[in-house]
């Protein structure tokens, strides 16, 4: 998680050290107000054992007015990996709070364009200072990035990164890096045979973070593949929610490619295969994807997945805000692009994550 480095002090970390209400130190800090001489000691004591920075603090906290930043991103309730990321934008949220920060969330559908495009009108019709976002879908993306540059409306980007319209920054995983390292780990004990891309999701070609994973995958074996042995298939699944059309297209691929060694799935949609797997009795076949849901979880500690990416959802959605603050409040450069490291998870090591 972040804040690796030195640990700004919160008013409740002073309030708590000094015994009194979070609006007894905001009152010495503004000296405002009326304070005891006992109390207003104790607050100034903490402030320097927490090695308080009132030069900076004050650059936010003199400030009359508030700073309101929209997050624009998907909605957990339909789909387990946006419970992360939307849970770190909760926490920098509260710890930004005490800067005059105002975060409001606006949730879509992942999977449906026209929710994404209704809640970026709403936000774009509002007065925000700053906008996280999620561009989920690249071409219904554009528009409203070109018209937030153009109005001058400081913007980050997390989970996808589309550089044509220079956010403050992006903060995610390499997508093109995490599709060769796929591709690594799927070579181990497999020197022949098919690997199969699998995208799970709807309207894949309008979801360019998944691209660039198969690219990064496809040009793995391009460079590691001399002999020609590997063969590398493409499928898209995009009835995965009807499990017996899902079914009847993985049979169908099965009896087509009979050599098929091991799968590498784009999203955090693993679980589909390693169910399919164990439906049909499959063993062997590698499977590699991404995220610690909890299915996901259950097959990777079973040994039906072997390996999973972890993107660390919540960390984009926490840098996605504290970044954002940091440009708009602090007057901070920020780095323009923000990796986040490609953590391999496995069965043995799976405890250390969760």
């Amino acid at each position: 998680m972040p804040n690796k480095g030195k640990k700004i002090a919160r008013i409740k970390d002073i309030a708590a050290l000094a015994e009194v209400s979070p609006g007894t130190v905001d009152r010495v800090i503004h000296n405002r107000g009326k304070v005891s001489e006992q109390a207003r000691e104790r607050v100034l004591k903490s402030m320097k054992e927490l090695n308080y920075e009132p030069n900076i603090m004050a650059r936010a906290l003199v400030s009359t007015g508030e700073y309101r930043i929209a997050a624009l991103i998907p909605d957990p309730s339909n789909d387990e990996y946006w419970v992360a990321p939307n849970r770190g934008v909760d926490q920098a949220a509260e710890e930004m709070r005490q800067y005059g920060v105002v975060v409001d969330k606006y949730l879509f559908h992942q999977e449906d364009a026209q929710s994404f495009r209704e809640s970026a009108t709403r936000i774009s019709d509002m007065s925000y200072n700053g906008i996280l976002v999620a561009p989920m879908f690249y071409r219904e993306s554009l528009s409203f990035l070109n018209r937030w540059s153009k109005e001058g409306i400081p913007f980050n980007l997390f989970n996808t990164h589309i550089p044509d319209y220079q956010p403050v920054s992006y903060v995610g995983q390499d997508s093109y890096q995490s599709g060769v390292l796929a591709g690594k780990l799927l070579h181990y004990g497999c020197e022949k045979g098919i690997l199969v891309v699998a995208h799970i999701d709807k309207e894949v070609s309008n979801l360019t973070h998944l691209i660039r994973k198969e690219q990064g995958f496809i040009d793995y074996f391009g460079e590691n593949n001399d002999s020609g042995r590997i063969k590398i298939v493409r499928i898209e699944i995009n009835d995965w929610e009807d499990k017996e059309t899902c079914q009847k297209n993985l049979d169908a691929l099965f009896e087509k490619y009979s050599d098929i060694r091991g799968f590498f799935v784009t999203n955090s949609r693993s679980y589909i295969l390693g169910d399919y797997f164990n439906l049909r009795s499959l063993n062997g076949i590698k499977l590699v994807g991404y995220d610690l849901l909890s299915r996901n979880l259950s097959l990777l500690n079973s040994g039906t997945i072997d390996f999973l990416i972890n993107q660390n959802p919540q960390g984009q959605g926490y840098l996605g805000v504290t970044m954002l603050v940091d440009h708009l409040v602090f007057k901070k450069e920020v780095e323009p692009i923000k990796y986040l490291p490609l953590d391999v998870v496995t069965k043995e090591n799976v405890q250390y994550y969760i």
